[in-house]
């Protein structure tokens, strides 16, 4: 149970040292309560005070990291049921399924390709991550090919724990995810987690089985887990995620305290539907969603949905602040200036492209805020954007002419771009970036 503000004060030494970075004992308290603090900061807290105050400290939904490197994925940890009331820190993790009675060459080709889907996006790269490898016999065999020819992490999936055992010993160091422990094997599959220091699928046959089989795991020393209810229909793997994320949240029942898996892969063959049903599994708390298979065109729309939904809702998506060729620009190409707002930069540079003028765009951090809001609240002034365009963003050093183009909508900064910017000439583009290729094609630089 969470213990509140005053009452975790009354287990702190109350010195007001000010080595946590409050200003008094109690602000931490406070902080600590309301998840803003990390009970660590203090170094100065008694043992038997630490033991209380880690427990009732820690997060509602136990967080457990999945694989290594650049793919491992945090599962759990988020301590809201919903987007708008704080944000959504640890995006859900794509998977695809193998079975090991693929070659070792097959299986080569696939996490190749798998590998090659990767988009670059408002200055990320959107990727999947893992590989569900399932079998028995040629379970180490083929996540062994998995990881030798690509960067991808791994979930383990064998109800034999001496393939699991197998398996996550040809895997040393790379954080496989093990599973699935149940009612009949979950003894032996917590023998090799505990062993191997690696996190635990469970999948029982309803939610009242997944407290069951939280409590027996974690009494057999596996802490990290992760949860698959059972459910293989849309309908109940929905109401399951749902159900989940409140009894650990608005319940705070620690049974349930755990990230989860599906597997759309398992409630139907259809690709395309797969593809749907993660897609609500996304927006519903899933921590990891498994696919039949990879292509473009389902795992680009799952990466854009998974990206709106684990950002900041109090933060719009921005562009990094800086130059954007488009179109292989020279010294003699226009240049145009505008907001990091990500679809300001989107809309503007499609339409730049589209004109086939070449062309310099500049990035402005403006907080994130479009043209005619960020102009509105000062942060797309005449002399911010003028000293930004002449001095910091480096384009003086690309381009011979002195010119700048500025969004139409942001027109009443062009006097105090034109003193700042001594000698360049300030045009104003169009209000609306689809005129943008007509005003380009007929745009001369000074």
């Amino acid at each position: 149970m969470a213990l509140t503000g005053i009452q975790i004060f009354k287990l702190l030494p109350g010195s007001n040292c000010k080595k946590c970075g409050s200003p008094t004992c109690l602000a931490f308290a406070m902080n600590l309560a309301s998840g803003k603090a990390e009970l660590d900061a203090c170094p100065d807290v008694k043992p038997e005070s630490r033991e209380k105050l880690s427990a009732a400290s820690a997060p509602p939904i136990r967080p457990v990291v999945v694989g290594y490197g650049d793919t491992a994925v945090k599962v759990g940890g988020e301590t809201v049921q919903f987007r708008h009331e704080k944000t959504f820190f640890n995006p859900t993790g794509l998977a695809a399924l193998i079975e090991d009675s693929k070659s070792d060459e097959e299986i080569s080709a696939l996490v190749k390709r798998y590998q090659k889907l990767q988009y670059a996006r408002v200055g990320l790269n959107l990727r999947p991550e893992l590989v569900v490898v399932k079998g028995g016999a040629r379970l180490a065999a083929a996540a062994k090919a998995v990881v030798d020819n690509s960067d991808l992490s791994v979930v383990l999936y064998s109800e034999d724990p001496a393939a699991l055992k197998a398996a996550a010993e040809a895997l040393a160091g790379k954080n496989p995810l093990i599973g699935p422990a149940t009612k009949a094997n979950f003894a032996a599959v917590a023998e090799v987690a505990v062993a191997a220091k690696v996190p635990v699928w469970l999948k029982a046959a309803n939610l009242d089985e997944v407290a069951e089989l939280t409590k027996a795991l974690s009494d057999a020393g596996v802490k990290d887990l992760v949860i698959d209810t059972g459910a293989r229909t849309p309908k109940q793997a929905l109401q399951d995620s749902i159900a989940l994320r409140r009894a650990a949240l608005v319940g705070q029942n620690r049974d349930y305290g755990y990230g989860t898996i599906a597997f759309p892969a398992e409630i139907t063959a259809n690709l395309a539907l797969q593809t749907a049903v993660a897609a609500s599994l996304i927006a519903k708390y899933a921590g990891i969603v498994v696919l039949s298979d990879f292509d473009g065109a389902t795992v680009f729309p799952l990466l854009l949905e998974r990206l709106n939904i684990f950002t900041d809702p109090q933060r719009p998506m921005t562009v990094v602040e800086g130059i954007y060729p488009i179109g292989n620009p020279d010294e003699n190409s226009p240049v145009l200036v505008t907001t990091n707002f990500s679809l300001t930069y989107f809309i503007v540079s499609g339409e730049v492209e589209g004109s086939r003028v070449p062309c310099w765009l500049l990035i402005k951090d403006s907080e994130g805020l479009s043209v005619m809001t960020a102009w509105a609240a000062g942060k797309f002034s005449g002399d911010d954007v003028g000293i930004f365009v002449g001095k910091k963003s480096g384009i003086v050093d690309k381009i011979k002419h002195k010119s700048v183009i500025i969004p139409g909508y942001a027109a009443a900064i062009m006097g105090d771009m034109e003193e700042e910017l001594s000698g360049w000439k300030v045009a104003i583009g169009p209000r609306e970036a689809a005129h943008l290729p007509k005003f380009l094609k007929e745009f001369k630089v000074a």
